[in-house]
């Protein structure tokens, strides 16, 4: 990349002055200066100096984040409260944001190239090189870098063998001067899918669900524009579960894909599965069992796929469990761990923990009748309180739940629909239905004045 742009260097002090430059240009509403739209964005931007913080003063980096996550909590928790959702346009169009959108990707693909992937990323892409030579990894595994699930390494297989030919290929005797590792180069191309998957997911969300092609191409600026995304952006394992979460919410009306996205997301990492009750309670009079049936099967493949690479039950019980280092879990005090939890007695994570549970349990049974609204909010809220009492670095992860935060903030005013729920059984029953299911939500869009 240094013939392309040479002694190319953004520091992330810098990426955030830009961020937040580029962000009030394009989205803060001047003309209504008290509105949700501008608190949500504050509130965004507000967390990112909390990571710039971390590095040099950890103590206050982590604090920092530690509160901005909490606040967090509370908005999304408290997000169906919030009826009135005037439309508001931003400072710039759609063929404006769709540039910025494919100059900015452009300006992380580099990033992604010259800068080194991280560890854990390069440990799953020696684990989907085992998985298709069908090897033991027990052996080989690295206790001391947090692992991924299964999905990971499955998905990532396919990429392997072609970032090999294409390093064999560049390290020939002709090309001398070239050094290229094949798996260095597979978890590049894994960052750039995942990132990728993650912005296609925001567009088609924003013209399916919002009929506004304009509220998924700010998503995806957004997103890309934000520090945390350029600071993580080679971190494939946190990313990935976000996206195919993303693409769960684009297939929500089809509970039999929705499942399959969902079951790819548990098996990536552990979080999703604290959603699986908000989720059910979502389906529960129409499509559950297609949703369940579905991500079990996604369940018992990625469960094959470690079998191919055990050669005993033990292997297969080490690989099963390996992805969560159990020993942190432990509500022990003392533990030398980097984030909030390290400076802080870990019995206190218990009441945290206590109230992450009730916090579950109230979205999951309140309201009954759930929308896509309360879906997209409720699951936020989930996945950010689980970032307040996981030790291992929680409140840093923000690419956790950054695409369904977005969703949140962007999103119109949805709700149900008059019809009940047997009317649409009777269409999907009719010969000439338009299509399997119906829309469940409506959108009303308010003037601004």
């Amino acid at each position: 990349m240094n013939h392309i742009l040479p002694d190319y260097y953004v520091s992330e002090a810098t990426w955030f002055y830009l961020s937040l430059l580029l962000s009030l240009a394009v989205f803060f509403r001047f003309d209504r200066i008290i509105s949700l739209r501008n608190l949500d964005l504050l509130l965004l931007l507000s967390i990112s100096p909390g990571l710039l913080f971390v590095g040099d003063h950890p103590l206050l980096g982590n604090v920092w984040l530690f509160a901005g996550t909490g606040i967090l909590v509370i908005r999304m928790s408290l997000d169906c409260f919030f009826q009135r959702r005037p439309r508001g346009e931003q400072n710039l169009n759609s063929f404006g944001m769709a540039f910025l959108c494919i100059s900015i990707f452009a300006f992380l693909v580099v990033r992604v190239f010259t800068e080194n992937p991280a560890p854990e990323t390069i440990q799953t892409v020696k684990q989907a090189d085992s998985l298709l030579s069908m090897q033991d990894v027990t052996s080989t595994q690295n206790q001391k870098i947090p692992e991924a699930g299964p999905t990971a390494r499955l998905l990532i297989a396919p990429v392997v063998p072609l970032s090999s030919a294409v390093a064999d290929g560049a390290n020939t005797p002709s090309n001398s001067g070239i050094s290229l590792d094949g798996s260095t180069l597979a978890a590049r191309i894994m960052a750039i899918l995942a990132h990728a998957f993650v912005v296609v997911g925001l567009i088609i969300m924003g013209k399916v669900h919002f009929s506004d092609v304009q509220l998924g191409l700010a998503m995806a600026l957004l997103y890309l524009l934000l520090p945390c995304t350029a600071y993580d952006v080679s971190k494939t394992n946190h990313v990935l579960p976000a996206a195919l979460l993303v693409w769960a919410f684009v297939a929500y009306q089809k509970p039999v894909i929705s499942g399959i996205f969902m079951g790819l997301a548990c098996g990536a990492m552990f979080f999703p599965v604290f959603l699986l009750p908000l989720w059910a309670s979502f389906y529960r009079k129409n499509g559950l069992k297609r949703f369940a049936i579905s991500g079990s099967v996604v369940g018992i493949i990625l469960l094959g796929s470690l079998i191919l690479t055990s050669v005993d039950r033990y292997s297969f019980t080490q690989q099963t469990i390996g992805s969560i280092d159990w020993s942190v879990l432990k509500f022990e005090g003392g533990q030398n761990i980097p984030g909030f939890w390290g400076a802080v007695d870990s019995a206190y994570r218990i009441p945290v923990f206590v109230g992450f549970v009730l916090l579950i349990a109230c979205l999951t049974i309140w309201p009954r009748r759930k929308n896509l609204g309360h879906l997209m909010s409720h699951t936020t809220a989930i996945i950010v309180a689980t970032l307040l009492w996981y030790p291992q670095q929680g409140s840093v992860y923000l690419l956790w739940y950054l695409p369904m935060l977005l969703m949140v903030v962007f999103r119109p005013r949805l709700f149900h629909q008059s019809q009940k729920e047997r009317d649409d059984r009777n269409q999907q029953e009719a010969e000439n239905s338009p299509s399997r299911f119906q829309d469940s939500v409506g959108i009303v869009r308010h003037s601004t004045h």
